[in-house]
């Protein structure tokens, strides 16, 4: 059983969602263990869990649906992205994993390009490329870049079709995308200093942390500061709360998706969490 954690690109509209997860789950090629959706981000996130073999296919299968019912052009959300199904990590919970991770994650990157869509592979099966790279400028500069030949498909069309993007393709451990809610009158200028402040490389960084500030428009203009740890064993989420309360007040917490239990270490048991379950807990 192998792990999966495609993001698409709209959190708000059921219908779409739903085709979406019959996609997934047609011929019971995967098993849909979580949805994250977020109509301020313009992002679902699916957990899914399937044979080595068969989730190459729901994925593809999603992909195609993606782009059916997806157009990017117009696209509301705050969260960075280039594709309808923008990222679709194969994950691996233990080294012993690993190999079969790869391989299902190209298999996933074939079965998407042959339902037309681009493929660019990010991680350790590009030598280390991100997809802040890649999302750098939007679908629109990615589209650009891939008509002008600076940067080549790893596996589909040599071209992005702009409202339906390109999808990014890994295989990689686990990664707890996790939100801080901070406590008004913050602004969202604050959320993204602190972000500035936190993220691997600020004058706070914290190892392995990715961070953005957003504005949650749906709850008055919320300051949220949006993060992914790279590396739970390194960085708690505890310290992540910890470092980010120091600048800022945090009000509320929210997890996205199912990360491994061990992300809770020292988590504080009086911070407001939404969504606080463990991918143990689903399997």
């Amino acid at each position: 059983m192998l792990i999966a954690v495609p993001n698409v690109s709209e959190g708000a509209d059921p219908a779409v969602l739903d085709a979406i997860t019959s996609a997934f789950t047609e011929n019971a090629d995967a098993r849909v263990l979580d949805v994250h959706s977020d109509a301020d981000h313009g992002r679902t996130v699916f957990t899914l869990a399937g044979a080595p073999g068969r989730l190459a296919r729901a994925l593809g299968r999603g992909a195609a649906t993606a782009a059916r019912h997806i157009d990017l052009s117009a696209h509301a959300g705050v969260h960075p992205h280039v594709g309808a199904l923008d990222v679709a990590p194969v994950v691996f919970l233990e080294a012993a994993q690993r190999p079969a991770a790869l391989a299902e994650a190209l298999a996933a990157a074939a079965e998407i390009a042959e339902v037309g869509l681009p493929v660019l592979l990010y991680g350790v099966l590009a030598q280390g490329r991100t997809r802040a790279e890649l999302r750098r400028g939007g679908v629109t500069e990615l589209a650009r870049r891939v008509a002008a030949g600076t940067l080549v498909p790893d596996f589909g069309p040599p071209r992005v079709d702009p409202r339906r993007g390109a999808v990014l393709v890994a295989a990689r451990p686990p990664l707890v995308a996790f939100n801080l809610e901070l406590a008004p009158p913050a602004s969202v200028d604050d959320a993204r200093r602190v972000a500035a402040r936190v993220r691997e490389g600020g004058p706070d960084g914290l190892p392995g942390l990715r961070a953005i500030g957003l504005e949650l428009r749906s709850t008055g203009g919320v300051a949220q500061v949006s993060m992914n740890v790279e590396d739970h064993l390194r960085l708690p989420l505890a310290a992540v709360v910890a470092a980010v309360d120091r600048l800022a007040p945090v009000a509320a917490a929210e997890v996205v998706g199912l990360p491994p239990a061990a992300a809770f270490a020292g988590y504080p048991d009086d911070l407001p969490t939404r969504g606080r379950r463990t991918l143990e807990s689903a399997l």
